[in-house]
């Protein structure tokens, strides 16, 4: 069960401070402020282990701001939203998701706020909104992962994917969940060398739709599904754990997202949401994430182990306006390809 989950709880001395706080009202919001967290609640689709290691670093450094996640598929997550809506208000202040378009979304209806107090002249400029209401925290290719033991001669390319001697040995995130799958659906859909064509052959060789990349993950590893489409940073961490799975980088390119984070319009804490977005992509932050397996969106923190390093890997080129456009007709046609 998804549940928004405390990090830390309010102390009862800090309590006890406020209530017995002085009555004037310049002595009263002093008193207040010293003894108070400030609350941000973060909704995001980053791994529940990985968010919560970084959430114990920001909080480390940020003693008075208390930090509540409810983690989900961006897809859940974007649901959760949409009801909230309209309901009365948003209940998160930051959206911390899988690809831009999703923030494009978000941003048209005026439901972000700009960041004009974010410093980001050290974030690359593929991971940052020209228009500034979110900001990219890690680059994530999508790529080709196949099972060593199962697999002698890997495939390369995503054209390779159709041949027919994988049929029934295929496995990929839905689309439906997955915000990342969602996005490569619209890519692929939308990249002159692959487009809805490739998507139908794919279709052919009959694969197996796990809920999202986690599990097709770990249907490559266990070989159950031998050679599947997955988002990098897992296989660097079923690797390192001994697991009999590789990587390869399609030769057409890779197409990736940014895991942007913003802050809504309406959050009430909109200094304490800079901050942790202040933190994510920092060079302390961004090294935390090299640690977890993620490429940077810095120069200066440099890469995983085992992981080429950003500038040597083929990326495709993502039209991010017909990508937003065109992701929920992508969506459709890839599941109906894959029936």
């Amino acid at each position: 069960m998804n549940l928004i989950k405390p990090i830390v709880a309010l102390t009862a001395s800090a309590a006890l401070l406020t209530a017995c706080a002085e009555p004037a009202a310049e002595k009263s919001t002093e008193t207040k402020a010293n003894t108070e967290k400030a609350k941000i609640t973060v909704y995001t689709s980053e791994p529940e282990a990985k968010v919560d290691e970084i959430n114990k670093a920001f909080m480390a450094k940020n003693p008075n701001i208390q930090v509540e996640v409810f983690r989900a598929g961006t897809g859940d997550l974007n649901a959760r939203i949409e009801s909230e809506k309209k309901t009365g208000k948003v209940g998160a202040d930051i959206l911390w998701a899988a690809d831009a378009p999703t923030f494009e979304t978000y941003a048209k209806a005026g439901d972000l706020a700009k960041l004009e107090k974010l410093d980001t002249k050290s974030v690359k400029s593929e991971a940052k909104d020209p228009n500034g209401f979110y900001v990219g925290t890690r680059f994530i290719p999508t790529v080709i992962a196949y099972n060593t033991k199962d697999i002698t001669d890997a495939p390369k390319s995503w054209a390779d994917l159709t041949d027919p001697k994988y049929l029934d040995k295929l496995v990929l995130p839905d689309p439906a969940v997955s915000g990342a799958a969602a996005f490569n659906a619209a890519a692929w859909k939308n990249d002159p060398a692959l487009g809805e064509e490739w998507i139908k052959k794919l279709g052919e060789n009959k694969p197996m739709i796990a809920k999202s990349n986690g599990p097709a993950s770990q249907e490559i590893a266990s070989g159950s599904r031998p050679v599947g489409i997955v988002v990098d940073y897992l296989v660097r961490d079923l690797a390192v754990k001994g697991s009999p799975i590789a990587v390869a980088y399609p030769t057409e390119g890779a197409p990736y997202i940014t895991e942007p984070a913003g802050i809504f319009k309406d959050s009430a804490n909109q200094d304490a949401a800079t901050k942790y977005l202040e933190y994510l992509i920092s060079k302390e932050g961004q090294e935390l994430a090299v640690k977890q397996n993620y490429l940077p969106v810095r120069e200066d923190a440099g890469s995983p182990k085992d992981a080429p390093a950003l500038k040597d890997i083929k990326l495709m080129k993502q039209d991010m306006e017909k990508i937003t456009a065109d992701k929920k007709a992508a969506t459709a046609a890839f599941q109906d390809a894959m029936k």
